[in-house]
Protein backbone atom coordinates (compact mmCIF):
# COMPACT_ATOMS: atom_id res chain seq x y z
CA UNK A 1 0.00 0.00 0.00
CA UNK A 2 2.83 2.38 0.92
CA UNK A 3 4.66 1.61 -2.34
CA UNK A 4 1.52 2.44 -4.36
CA UNK A 5 1.07 5.74 -2.53
CA UNK A 6 4.68 6.77 -3.05
CA UNK A 7 4.50 5.72 -6.71
CA UNK A 8 1.49 7.96 -7.45
CA UNK A 9 2.91 10.90 -5.48
CA UNK A 10 6.18 10.63 -7.44
CA UNK A 11 4.26 10.29 -10.71
CA UNK A 12 2.29 13.46 -9.97
CA UNK A 13 5.51 15.30 -9.18
CA UNK A 14 7.21 14.35 -12.46
CA UNK A 15 4.24 15.87 -14.27
CA UNK A 16 4.99 19.28 -12.75
CA UNK A 17 7.34 21.93 -14.21
CA UNK A 18 9.78 21.34 -11.32
CA UNK A 19 10.66 17.86 -12.57
CA UNK A 20 13.43 17.67 -15.17
CA UNK A 21 14.22 14.55 -17.16
CA UNK A 22 17.35 13.66 -15.12
CA UNK A 23 15.46 14.22 -11.85
CA UNK A 24 12.55 12.03 -13.00
CA UNK A 25 14.96 9.23 -13.88
CA UNK A 26 16.71 9.60 -10.51
CA UNK A 27 13.39 9.46 -8.62
CA UNK A 28 12.36 6.40 -10.59
CA UNK A 29 15.66 4.67 -9.85
CA UNK A 30 15.36 5.40 -6.12
CA UNK A 31 11.85 3.93 -6.14
CA UNK A 32 12.90 0.84 -8.07
CA UNK A 33 15.96 0.19 -5.94
CA UNK A 34 14.33 0.57 -2.54
CA UNK A 35 10.66 -0.36 -3.03
CA UNK A 36 8.69 -3.16 -4.67
CA UNK A 37 7.16 -1.86 -7.89
CA UNK A 38 3.37 -2.42 -7.64
CA UNK A 39 2.72 -1.95 -11.37
CA UNK A 40 5.81 -3.46 -12.95
CA UNK A 41 4.04 -5.35 -15.77
CA UNK A 42 1.73 -2.49 -16.72
CA UNK A 43 4.41 0.21 -16.81
CA UNK A 44 6.84 -1.96 -18.76
CA UNK A 45 4.61 -2.04 -21.84
CA UNK A 46 3.34 1.51 -21.30
CA UNK A 47 6.84 2.99 -21.18
CA UNK A 48 7.78 1.51 -24.57
CA UNK A 49 4.67 2.87 -26.28
CA UNK A 50 4.92 6.26 -24.59
CA UNK A 51 8.58 6.53 -25.59
CA UNK A 52 7.73 6.14 -29.28
CA UNK A 53 4.79 8.56 -29.09
CA UNK A 54 7.04 11.19 -27.50
CA UNK A 55 9.65 10.80 -30.26
CA UNK A 56 6.91 11.51 -32.81
CA UNK A 57 5.76 14.56 -30.82
CA UNK A 58 9.28 15.99 -30.80
CA UNK A 59 9.13 16.03 -34.60
CA UNK A 60 6.72 18.97 -34.40
CA UNK A 61 9.62 21.04 -33.07
CA UNK A 62 11.76 20.59 -36.18
CA UNK A 63 11.75 23.04 -39.08
CA UNK A 64 13.17 21.09 -42.00
CA UNK A 65 14.06 24.18 -44.05
CA UNK A 66 16.28 25.56 -41.28
CA UNK A 67 17.70 22.14 -40.56
CA UNK A 68 18.55 21.46 -44.21
CA UNK A 69 20.24 24.87 -44.58
CA UNK A 70 22.36 24.16 -41.52
CA UNK A 71 23.00 20.61 -42.64
CA UNK A 72 24.22 21.56 -46.11
CA UNK A 73 27.08 23.67 -44.78
CA UNK A 74 28.39 20.88 -42.59
CA UNK A 75 27.06 17.69 -44.15
CA UNK A 76 30.44 16.07 -44.74
CA UNK A 77 31.95 16.65 -41.32
CA UNK A 78 28.63 15.85 -39.66
CA UNK A 79 28.53 12.47 -41.40
CA UNK A 80 32.21 11.83 -40.67
CA UNK A 81 31.82 12.97 -37.08
CA UNK A 82 28.84 10.71 -36.43
CA UNK A 83 30.57 7.74 -38.07
CA UNK A 84 33.80 8.33 -36.13
CA UNK A 85 31.95 8.73 -32.82
CA UNK A 86 29.96 5.56 -33.42
CA UNK A 87 33.09 3.60 -34.33
CA UNK A 88 35.02 4.92 -31.34
CA UNK A 89 32.10 4.32 -28.97
CA UNK A 90 31.63 0.72 -30.08
CA UNK A 91 35.39 0.12 -29.88
CA UNK A 92 35.45 1.50 -26.33
CA UNK A 93 32.49 -0.72 -25.51
CA UNK A 94 34.40 -3.81 -26.64
CA UNK A 95 37.55 -2.70 -24.80
CA UNK A 96 35.61 -2.17 -21.56
CA UNK A 97 33.54 -5.34 -22.13
CA UNK A 98 30.27 -3.40 -22.13
CA UNK A 99 27.19 -5.31 -23.30
CA UNK A 100 26.64 -4.82 -27.04
CA UNK A 101 23.27 -3.08 -26.74
CA UNK A 102 24.47 -0.73 -24.00
CA UNK A 103 27.55 0.17 -26.02
CA UNK A 104 25.35 0.89 -29.06
CA UNK A 105 22.92 3.11 -27.13
CA UNK A 106 25.63 5.20 -25.48
CA UNK A 107 27.44 5.58 -28.81
CA UNK A 108 24.20 6.64 -30.54
CA UNK A 109 23.36 9.10 -27.77
CA UNK A 110 26.80 10.70 -27.96
CA UNK A 111 26.96 10.77 -31.75
CA UNK A 112 23.55 12.27 -32.49
CA UNK A 113 21.26 13.77 -29.88
CA UNK A 114 21.35 12.05 -26.54
CA UNK A 115 18.09 10.87 -25.01
CA UNK A 116 16.05 11.31 -28.19
CA UNK A 117 18.38 9.05 -30.17
CA UNK A 118 18.46 6.44 -27.41
CA UNK A 119 14.67 6.59 -27.18
CA UNK A 120 14.40 5.93 -30.92
CA UNK A 121 17.07 3.25 -31.31
CA UNK A 122 16.58 1.43 -27.99
CA UNK A 123 13.26 -0.31 -28.74
CA UNK A 124 14.47 -1.23 -32.22
CA UNK A 125 17.69 -2.71 -30.82
CA UNK A 126 15.67 -4.77 -28.34
CA UNK A 127 17.17 -2.95 -25.35
CA UNK A 128 16.11 -4.11 -21.90
CA UNK A 129 14.77 -1.67 -19.32
CA UNK A 130 17.98 -1.64 -17.31
CA UNK A 131 20.02 -1.00 -20.46
CA UNK A 132 17.79 1.92 -21.40
CA UNK A 133 17.96 3.33 -17.88
CA UNK A 134 21.74 3.19 -17.59
CA UNK A 135 22.26 4.64 -21.08
CA UNK A 136 19.79 7.48 -20.52
CA UNK A 137 21.16 8.12 -17.04
CA UNK A 138 24.71 8.40 -18.38
CA UNK A 139 23.63 10.88 -21.06
CA UNK A 140 21.63 13.07 -18.68
CA UNK A 141 24.44 13.20 -16.09
CA UNK A 142 26.87 14.40 -18.76
CA UNK A 143 24.28 16.89 -20.02
CA UNK A 144 24.10 18.44 -16.56
CA UNK A 145 27.88 18.69 -16.36
CA UNK A 146 28.06 20.27 -19.83
CA UNK A 147 25.50 22.95 -18.91
CA UNK A 148 27.77 24.04 -16.07
CA UNK A 149 31.22 23.87 -17.65
CA UNK A 150 30.85 24.52 -21.39
CA UNK A 151 30.16 28.29 -21.25
CA UNK A 152 33.10 28.78 -18.88
CA UNK A 153 35.43 26.75 -21.12
CA UNK A 154 34.24 28.64 -24.20
CA UNK A 155 35.06 31.98 -22.58
CA UNK A 156 38.41 30.69 -21.30
CA UNK A 157 39.62 29.60 -24.75
CA UNK A 158 38.13 32.62 -26.54
CA UNK A 159 35.46 31.02 -28.72
CA UNK A 160 33.26 33.45 -30.63
CA UNK A 161 29.48 33.02 -30.84
CA UNK A 162 29.52 30.85 -33.97
CA UNK A 163 32.35 28.66 -32.71
CA UNK A 164 30.72 28.03 -29.36
CA UNK A 165 27.34 27.24 -30.92
CA UNK A 166 29.00 24.73 -33.22
CA UNK A 167 31.02 23.17 -30.38
CA UNK A 168 27.93 22.85 -28.18
CA UNK A 169 26.00 21.17 -31.00
CA UNK A 170 28.80 18.69 -31.64
CA UNK A 171 29.80 17.86 -28.07
CA UNK A 172 26.64 18.14 -25.91
CA UNK A 173 24.22 15.24 -26.12
CA UNK A 174 20.65 16.57 -25.87
CA UNK A 175 19.18 19.42 -27.92
CA UNK A 176 17.66 20.95 -24.77
CA UNK A 177 21.07 21.06 -23.10
CA UNK A 178 22.63 22.58 -26.23
CA UNK A 179 19.97 25.30 -26.09
CA UNK A 180 20.64 25.86 -22.39
CA UNK A 181 24.42 26.16 -22.71
CA UNK A 182 24.31 28.23 -25.92
CA UNK A 183 21.71 30.66 -24.54
CA UNK A 184 24.06 31.42 -21.65
CA UNK A 185 26.80 32.23 -24.17
CA UNK A 186 24.79 34.53 -26.43
CA UNK A 187 22.11 34.89 -29.11
CA UNK A 188 24.51 34.05 -31.94
CA UNK A 189 25.64 30.86 -30.23
CA UNK A 190 22.02 29.90 -29.59
CA UNK A 191 21.03 30.29 -33.25
CA UNK A 192 23.99 28.26 -34.53
CA UNK A 193 23.80 25.60 -31.82
CA UNK A 194 20.09 24.98 -32.27
CA UNK A 195 20.09 24.63 -36.07
CA UNK A 196 23.23 22.48 -36.22
CA UNK A 197 21.94 20.19 -33.47
CA UNK A 198 18.58 19.80 -35.19
CA UNK A 199 20.39 18.93 -38.42
CA UNK A 200 22.26 16.20 -36.56
CA UNK A 201 18.99 14.97 -35.06
CA UNK A 202 17.76 14.00 -38.54
CA UNK A 203 20.38 11.26 -38.54
CA UNK A 204 18.14 9.44 -36.06
CA UNK A 205 16.11 8.29 -39.06
CA UNK A 206 18.76 6.41 -41.10
CA UNK A 207 20.47 5.08 -37.99
CA UNK A 208 17.24 3.69 -36.55
CA UNK A 209 16.29 2.12 -39.88
CA UNK A 210 19.79 0.70 -40.23
CA UNK A 211 19.62 -0.79 -36.73
CA UNK A 212 16.25 -2.35 -37.53
CA UNK A 213 17.64 -3.87 -40.74
CA UNK A 214 20.61 -5.42 -38.91
CA UNK A 215 18.60 -6.64 -35.94
CA UNK A 216 15.93 -8.08 -38.21
CA UNK A 217 18.49 -10.59 -39.40
CA UNK A 218 19.26 -11.61 -35.82
CA UNK A 219 15.71 -11.66 -34.47
CA UNK A 220 12.16 -10.72 -35.31
CA UNK A 221 12.42 -7.01 -34.54
CA UNK A 222 9.53 -4.82 -35.61
CA UNK A 223 10.38 -2.02 -38.02
CA UNK A 224 10.37 1.43 -36.38
CA UNK A 225 7.27 2.83 -38.07
CA UNK A 226 7.15 5.61 -35.48
CA UNK A 227 10.20 7.14 -37.19
CA UNK A 228 8.04 7.63 -40.29
CA UNK A 229 5.54 9.56 -38.16
CA UNK A 230 8.43 11.56 -36.69
CA UNK A 231 9.36 12.65 -40.23
CA UNK A 232 5.72 13.43 -41.04
CA UNK A 233 5.47 15.56 -37.91
CA UNK A 234 8.53 17.55 -39.00
CA UNK A 235 7.02 18.01 -42.48
CA UNK A 236 3.74 19.22 -41.00
CA UNK A 237 5.54 21.69 -38.75
CA UNK A 238 7.54 23.02 -41.69
CA UNK A 239 4.93 23.29 -44.43
CA UNK A 240 1.62 23.79 -42.60
CA UNK A 241 2.07 27.11 -40.80
CA UNK A 242 -1.61 27.22 -39.85
CA UNK A 243 -0.86 25.05 -36.85
CA UNK A 244 2.06 27.06 -35.48
CA UNK A 245 0.03 27.95 -32.40
CA UNK A 246 -0.49 24.25 -31.63
CA UNK A 247 2.87 22.66 -32.49
CA UNK A 248 4.82 24.09 -29.52
CA UNK A 249 2.22 22.61 -27.17
CA UNK A 250 2.64 19.20 -28.81
CA UNK A 251 6.41 19.43 -28.31
CA UNK A 252 5.88 20.49 -24.70
CA UNK A 253 3.58 17.52 -24.08
CA UNK A 254 6.13 15.23 -25.75
CA UNK A 255 8.85 16.47 -23.41
CA UNK A 256 6.58 15.94 -20.40
CA UNK A 257 5.79 12.47 -21.72
CA UNK A 258 9.49 11.73 -22.11
CA UNK A 259 10.06 12.83 -18.50
CA UNK A 260 7.28 10.50 -17.32
CA UNK A 261 8.75 7.69 -19.43
CA UNK A 262 12.14 8.10 -17.80
CA UNK A 263 10.47 7.89 -14.39
CA UNK A 264 8.66 4.68 -15.40
CA UNK A 265 11.85 3.15 -16.79
CA UNK A 266 13.70 4.02 -13.59
CA UNK A 267 10.96 2.42 -11.48
CA UNK A 268 11.50 -0.84 -13.31
CA UNK A 269 15.11 -1.10 -12.21
CA UNK A 270 15.92 -3.25 -9.17
CA UNK A 271 19.24 -3.89 -7.46
CA UNK A 272 19.43 -7.28 -9.14
CA UNK A 273 18.93 -5.95 -12.67
CA UNK A 274 21.34 -3.05 -12.10
CA UNK A 275 24.08 -5.47 -11.07
CA UNK A 276 23.74 -7.12 -14.46
CA UNK A 277 24.76 -3.89 -16.19
CA UNK A 278 27.47 -2.55 -13.83
CA UNK A 279 29.43 0.72 -14.06
CA UNK A 280 31.26 0.00 -17.30
CA UNK A 281 28.66 1.68 -19.56
CA UNK A 282 29.04 4.86 -17.48
CA UNK A 283 32.82 4.73 -17.93
CA UNK A 284 32.36 4.22 -21.67
CA UNK A 285 30.03 7.23 -21.89
CA UNK A 286 32.33 9.54 -19.94
CA UNK A 287 35.48 8.58 -21.87
CA UNK A 288 33.72 8.87 -25.24
CA UNK A 289 32.23 12.26 -24.31
CA UNK A 290 35.61 13.65 -23.20
CA UNK A 291 37.30 12.51 -26.42
CA UNK A 292 34.54 13.98 -28.62
CA UNK A 293 34.42 17.24 -26.65
CA UNK A 294 38.18 17.83 -26.62
CA UNK A 295 38.78 16.80 -30.22
CA UNK A 296 35.91 18.89 -31.61
CA UNK A 297 37.10 21.92 -29.61
CA UNK A 298 40.63 21.56 -31.01
CA UNK A 299 39.34 21.26 -34.59
CA UNK A 300 37.05 24.29 -34.21
CA UNK A 301 39.80 26.39 -32.65
CA UNK A 302 42.14 25.42 -35.48
CA UNK A 303 39.55 26.40 -38.08
CA UNK A 304 39.44 22.91 -39.56
CA UNK A 305 35.70 22.69 -39.04
CA UNK A 306 33.37 25.69 -38.99
CA UNK A 307 30.42 27.42 -40.57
Amino acid sequence: MLAKLIFFIALLFVLTPWASAPLALAIGLCFGLFLQHPYAKQTKSLSKTLLQVCVVGLGFGMNLQQVIRAGKSGFIYTALGIAATMALGLALGKLLKVAETNALLISVGTAICGGSAIAAVGPVAGAKDEEMSVSLGTVFILNSVALLIFPAIGLAVGLDQTQFGLWAALAIHDTSSVVGAASKYGAGALAVGTTVKLARALWIVPLTLGTAFIKRKEARIQWPWFILFFCLAALINTYLPAGQAVYPWIVKLARIGLTVTLFLIGCGISKATLKKVGVRPLIQGVVLWIIVGVLSLILIRAGIIGL
